[in-house]
């Protein structure tokens, strides 16, 4: 998975601990459309539309980035962790690099970057280099579906992170349970780990720390830099970093042909196309909404992990999983989605 910090876009400044309610009220609106075939107040869409964007592009973001993680269990047989970021960050850049040159076009993105290289520097590092090879060297040792389960506590760590450094993303009062919730899951998770596979659990909670970290960098310092401009530079100056290790330790003997699959998969649909759906989806139905994606990206590794790689779980994942969704649940106030869902249902 590739995180691109959301709140990069005009309508996100708020998002890691702001109000998704809006969102997902928008989320069961869309759904009682396509039952009752008959628009909800305030929405002048057809259901056609409703059905094939905002609904559809979530479900498609989640499936692609729940597949990272198995993808990366697959290269992860055959090539080292720098090996595997460099080729996954070169084939998502020559792809982000193309979309770029059409729109917003090479001059504009160069000036863009110009403006802003410092911090996108910063943010190349710690939200795309950092994280990558933690996840990729975690995932050697222990099962993709669980690391997809502590990268779904990245809300936790970034209002963790608030707390002491960033004041406007700060939470308090009953979020502050929320946070406390799902912290819980997290160290219920890695204790639960056998001994010789702790320091990889630890990794992965590593990169979900430095996507929580890049992600408050971004909110404060890149707010006016276009998101694909961002995107393009992460992957860019990360690979270019990568690149050394990458080199060094390439296998000297040819990959077979599924580890090339994996690493072209990731780059191209894992990084590349899942920016640009994201970037479609927040523009369709605002920031919030995308956020969405963060409480489907577990389910959905772990039956990819189950159905084809044979991995299975037990009840302390599972135990873990229900606590790290519910602390980000109430930790950002979507909690309330419940009350949503009712009021629509009584509206039915």
């Amino acid at each position: 998975m590739v995180r691109v910090a959301a709140q990069e876009l005009p309508d996100s400044s708020r998002l890691p601990v702001g109000e998704p309610e809006g969102a997902v009220e928008r989320l069961f609106c869309e759904l009682r459309q396509v039952i009752q075939s008959s628009p909800c107040p305030g929405r002048a869409r057809s259901v056609g539309n409703v059905v094939g964007r905002n609904s559809v592009l979530l479900v498609a973001l989640a499936l692609i980035w729940g597949a990272s993680f198995m993808f990366i269990k697959i290269a992860d047989r055959q090539l080292a962790p720098s090996t595997l970021i460099l080729g996954r960050l070169l084939t998502a850049a020559v792809a982000l690099a193309l979309v770029a040159a059409v729109r917003p076009g090479l001059r504009a993105t160069a000036r863009a970057v110009r403006g802003a290289w410092r911090w996108l520097l910063v943010v190349a590092l710690v939200n795309t280099a950092l994280p990558f090879w933690l996840l990729s060297w975690g995932e050697k040792k222990i099962d993709s579906g669980l690391a997809s389960i502590i990268q779904a506590g990245v809300p936790i760590f970034v209002a963790v992170l608030a707390l002491g450094f960033f004041r406007e993303a700060r939470v308090s009062g009953g979020r502050l349970a929320g946070v406390a919730i799902g912290f819980v899951g997290v160290a219920l998770l890695v204790g639960a780990q056998p001994h010789g596979k702790v320091l990889a659990a630890l990794a992965v909670v590593g990169m979900a720390l430095c996507y929580a970290l890049g992600q408050l960098f971004a909110a404060r310092h890149l707010r006016q830099t276009p998101p694909l401009v961002v995107a393009l530079a992460s992957c860019a100056i990360a690979a270019l970093v990568a690149a050394p290790a990458g080199i060094v330790q390439a296998p000297a003997h040819l990959p077979k042909a599924e580890t090339f699959a994996a690493v072209l998969v990731l780059g191209v649909a894992g990084t590349a196309v899942a920016y640009l759906i994201f970037f479609a989806l927040v523009a369709r139905a605002g920031a919030a909404y995308a956020a969405l994606v963060t409480y489907l990206i577990p389910p959905i590794a772990l039956a990819y992990g189950a159905i084809f790689l044979g991995e299975s779980f037990g009840a302390s994942a599972f135990g873990a999983l229900v606590l790290i969704l519910a602390g980000v649940a109430l930790g950002t106030g979507g909690w309330t989605a419940l009350r949503a869902r009712r009021r629509l249902a009584s509206q039915a």
